[in-house]
């Protein structure tokens, strides 16, 4: 009997202890399981954490071009046309400074520079050798640059009145010994007059560009003062007569233009001169006279202003805020009109048909433009995909399509533009016919003239990727505006505070896309 209860308590025992096991074993498992559960969160969170950082890199990949900071790899170390070098970034990526100094309420760049490639640093340099812009010879010597300089440049650029490149005293030594010489070379004179010419220099070497004032030193004088002894005959027979004299369409073309001139430039006092604005009649009424095809046209009283400026600047000093036109003799203002009269009339003999009835080179050139728009999209699209790695771009897919940020599938401005049914021609138009001068501060336009007269012959096709690039600076901006929105925003850029170096940077991606586009034509094939 005594066995059988010890028997009974023992296996009372075991079972005791078993089940004390198995529950020391289940608490166990289930601190394990919470061990495990933190640890998986963690991992999981980490992951998360990774992802996101991950995708606002592509974003800001995708967005981010402030002032160029996106390096070209494709010409990584070197320098080009428009006086900008960019070299490789040392320090990392602030986003506190940069959304600094890209506000909301300022414009942002495009991300359509072709190459893109690691973010980077843009240095702008003083180059003791210049590159230059050929006027019509091979790509190849286009390509011809100085040597880059590797060294990063502070982070802030003051801001300057004159582009640095354009005075650098290695520059200038080579248009002195241009223009030193018994005839100048209008090729070389073009090459190095791309990127910016002295503003001293500017009235001699726009003559020169332009064809007005011949290359042969000997000539020269002989051939200007024959020419400003025409224009004052000219004015003569055509200017000062009794309306009398003049036809029905006359009357009214001078009527036009006497509209027009006050309205030429208001927002710089200078251009409200009476005196001033009598010059700008004298010179568009007998322009429109001696060229009867096409007549007078609203806008080409714009073009005559940066030639007005320049020539008078061989006279009047300091800055134009403190001009007076009648500080001068009645020959000298004669002079400076017979001379932008006559640069007026060779600029528009390589653009005749922008003016003729309908304007039909206009219209030809904004659908050029709407051609290479749509090709760069399609090129920055195709090289942002391969620039994403299959894992990066199954990651941004599956962190960010909750929220609808997937920058890999970025809708191009052109395709925007179409489908908020705004067509080119509606702010293109002006582009053409002024030539930007209405869209950029006044004090930039002899400088993008610079390069509109190295360009020669070539000038209306290149005025194609220049808008484009101009265009594109606004990338991101016109992909979130609607039709009434980009129709405001193109009416109205904001082009106020820019300095030279944004205009070195439009000039410099028209340089790129130009080189890339312009001798394969089938690449911008629909």
């Amino acid at each position: 009997m005594k066995n059988n209860n010890s028997s009974s308590s023992n296996h009372i025992n075991n079972l005791d202890s078993r089940f004390n096991q198995t529950l020391r074993n289940v608490q166990e498992s289930v601190e394990f399981r919470n061990i495990f559960e933190k640890l998986f969160m963690g991992l999981v969170y980490r992951w998360v954490s990774v992802a996101k950082g991950v995708i606002r890199g592509i974003c800001l990949f995708g967005s981010w071009d402030n002032e160029g900071k996106r390096k070209l790899k494709l010409l990584k170390g070197r320098s080009f046309p428009g006086k900008v070098s960019l070299t490789r970034r040392s320090d990392p990526l602030n986003s506190s400074s940069f959304q600094e100094r890209c506000p909301d309420d300022e414009r942002s760049f495009s991300d359509n520079d072709i190459g893109p490639s690691d973010l980077t640093d843009k240095s702008i340099e003083e180059q003791d050798q210049g590159s230059g812009k050929p006027h019509n010879s091979a790509t190849t010597n286009k390509l011809k640059s100085s040597k880059p300089n590797t060294e990063n440049t502070p982070k802030e650029v003051p801001k300057s009145t004159m582009g640095a490149r354009a005075t650098d005293s290695a520059r200038v030594m080579k248009f002195t010994k241009e223009l030193s010489g018994p005839t100048v070379i209008l090729e070389t004179l073009r090459e190095i007059s791309w990127s910016g010419i002295p503003p001293y220099m500017r009235p001699t070497i726009w003559r020169l560009l332009l064809g007005y004032a011949p290359p042969n030193s000997d000539r020269r004088e002989g051939v200007l003062k024959r020419k400003r002894l025409e224009y004052h005959d000219c004015v003569s027979q055509y200017y000062d007569i009794p309306d009398t004299d003049r036809s029905d369409d006359e009357i009214n073309m001078l009527r036009q233009i006497s509209v027009d001139c006050p309205r030429t430039v208001p927002d710089v006092s200078f251009f409200q001169e009476k005196q001033v604005q009598k010059s700008l009649e004298r010179i568009l009424y007998t322009w429109a006279i001696r060229h009867p095809a096409s007549g007078y046209v609203q806008g080409i009283n714009d073009l005559v202003t940066p030639f007005l400026v320049v020539f008078l600047s061989e006279y009047l000093e300091g800055s134009m805020d403190n001009w007076s036109i009648t500080d001068l003799s009645p020959e000298k203002i004669s002079n400076v009109e017979a001379d932008c009269y006559w640069c007026l009339s060779k600029l528009l003999d390589c653009m005749q048909d922008h003016y003729t009835f309908a304007q039909p080179g206009i219209q030809r050139l904004v659908f050029k433009l709407k051609e290479l728009v749509r090709r760069i999209d399609e090129l920055d699209q195709k090289k942002i995909a391969e620039k994403s790695s299959l894992f990066l771009e199954r990651v941004a897919s599956y962190v960010v399509e909750g929220y609808g940020l997937n920058p890999l599938k970025k809708k191009p401005v052109s395709k925007h533009m179409e489908e908020q049914g705004l067509e080119f021609l509606q702010f293109a138009f002006r582009w053409f016919n002024c030539l930007l001068i209405r869209e950029i501060p006044f004090h930039l336009v002899t400088r993008l003239w610079d390069t509109y007269l190295a360009e020669g012959d070539a000038l209306p096709d290149f005025l194609v990727y220049i808008f484009a690039s101009f265009l594109l600076t606004w990338s991101d901006k016109l992909q979130k505006l609607d039709f009434q929105e980009l129709v405001m925003f193109l009416q109205h850029l904001p082009t106020h505070n820019w300095t030279h170096q944004e205009l070195e940077m439009v000039l410099s991606r028209a340089y790129m896309w130009h080189t890339m586009f312009n001798s394969s034509p089938s690449h911008l094939a629909s």
